[in-house]
């Protein structure tokens, strides 16, 4: 009898050969690398063969999602971070910090919303959903951001960034529902929110970035003069940068994630030589793929048909609400007035905002705040009703984005993206 786990391993080793040899035939089609995943995680679960099990005699293994995830959420962020090369002044970041400020507290509440009014929550389980699935995933929306750190597109900018500083509001708020979960009696926790999971969370998140991401750095030239590290192990200074990072900002409870991408930021620009963070990129975009494929191979795996239809009234109402109305008009009422960078135009076109509020794709990143609230005081019917509404909709955006991703992009490319992709030296000179 061969053992489960060896039988596992070739079945993941097979499906990545799969994917690779015939990436070139897939990138073609309306179909994204995360629904093939998706399939392959359910035939391996306990509708299939039942080779991976997170649920083992009714019991779910919660922390190894939370951790699995966790891990594919920062390495993504920073990704997203080496890939922005753009001045960090309010005028060119503008759309993010609409995207943020704007359109994240409206889906939150919008969803909180739905929960309370349609869903029979009450407002601390209805705020948590709506944390819960208001993020733009970064690792999911891989397809429709940043191609590369020489890509100056407004609307993969946009997609982008958004995805990296995501959970600078989307964090506080998970806090606010497992407060509110614990005791529905605000008084006794709206303060110490509002001082230690909103302004000192986030604040010491971007110090933390910075100072770190630049202490690894200046280390790391210093030791280079006198002995230059092994080229074939120099790329792990990303994942060392990755790790540090997010560690010693969580052991000052600030927010890693908001951490990690800053020190992308901050790693994009600290080299002369722009090749450096090139080639961590590559890496890191690399780990980021193979992680991706184990997240939504373990998500096929744990869902059961029985709770999704008991649940699929709700889901399909939050899905269509969120999908065509609360993100699309989250994104129109965000960007009034927004002006594009490097285009005569005085606003940005109807077709971009459009997209931007098409692809608000959910995936990974609400897979780790369920997670997480799992760990921290959600359970029970709640715990049940949030779980499969997440799952049902994360599904829905694998699905849907995942078909729509390719065509919809290329319509835009031919139609009316921004095509300077190159890199004047004046440009650089602002980063260093």
């Amino acid at each position: 009898m061969v053992d489960v786990y060896i039988i596992d391993l070739f079945v993941i080793g097979l499906l990545l050969l799969i994917v690779t040899l015939g990436s070139g035939w897939i990138t073609r089609l309306p179909l994204s690398f995360a629904i093939i995943y998706l399939l392959v995680g359910i035939f391996l679960g306990p509708y299939g063969l039942g080779l991976i099990q997170l649920r083992r005699d009714e019991v779910f293994n919660t922390e190894l999602l939370e951790r699995i995830t966790e891990l594919v959420v920062i390495i993504s962020v920073f990704s997203c971070g080496l890939k922005i090369i753009r001045p960090l002044r309010l005028g060119v970041w503008d759309i993010t910090v609409r995207l943020i400020l704007f359109l994240m507290p409206i889906s939150i509440f919008a969803l909180a919303a739905v929960g309370k009014l349609f869903l029979g929550m009450n407002w601390g389980e209805a705020i948590l959903l709506g944390a819960i699935l208001a993020p733009t995933d970064p690792v999911l929306a891989s397809e429709v951001q940043l191609t590369d750190a020489k890509d100056k597109d407004e609307l993969r900018f946009g997609l982008t960034s958004e995805g990296g500083l995501n959970d600078a509001l989307a964090f506080p708020f998970v806090y606010f529902g497992i407060h509110a979960l614990e005791d529905d009696n605000w008084g006794n926790w709206f303060k110490q929110w509002i001082t230690v999971d909103l302004i000192w969370a986030i604040a010491s998140g971007i110090i933390m970035g910075v100072v770190v991401a630049k202490s690894i750095v200046w280390i790391e030239k210093r030791i280079q003069k006198l002995r230059p590290a092994d080229e074939l192990m120099e790329d792990f200074i990303a994942i060392s940068t990755i790790l540090i990072t997010y560690s010693l900002t969580e052991m000052v409870n600030g927010y890693g994630f908001l951490a990690v991408f800053v020190a992308g930021l901050v790693v994009q620009r600290s080299y002369r030589n722009h090749e450096k963070p090139l080639a961590q990129l590559e890496f890191i975009e690399q780990v980021e793929k193979l992680l991706e494929v184990g997240t939504i191979l373990l998500l096929g795996s744990i869902l059961l048909l029985k709770p999704i239809l008991n649940y699929a009234t709700q889901s399909l109402l939050v899905i269509i609400l969120l999908f065509l109305i609360i993100r699309p008009i989250g994104v129109w009422i965000s960007t009034i007035g927004k002006r594009p960078l490097d285009s005569h135009r005085r606003t940005l076109h109807p077709g971009t905002r459009w997209l931007l509020g098409w692809f608000g794709i959910r995936g990974v990143g609400s897979l780790y705040y369920l997670a997480y609230a799992f760990g921290h005081g959600l359970k029970g019917q709640a715990a049940e009703q949030i779980a499969w509404i997440t799952y049902t909709t994360i599904i829905a955006s694998v699905i849907v984005h995942g078909i729509s991703a390719t065509p919809l992009m290329k319509w835009y490319e031919r139609n009316f993206a921004n095509h300077k992709k190159t890199t004047s030296p004046t440009t650089i000179d602002e980063f260093e």
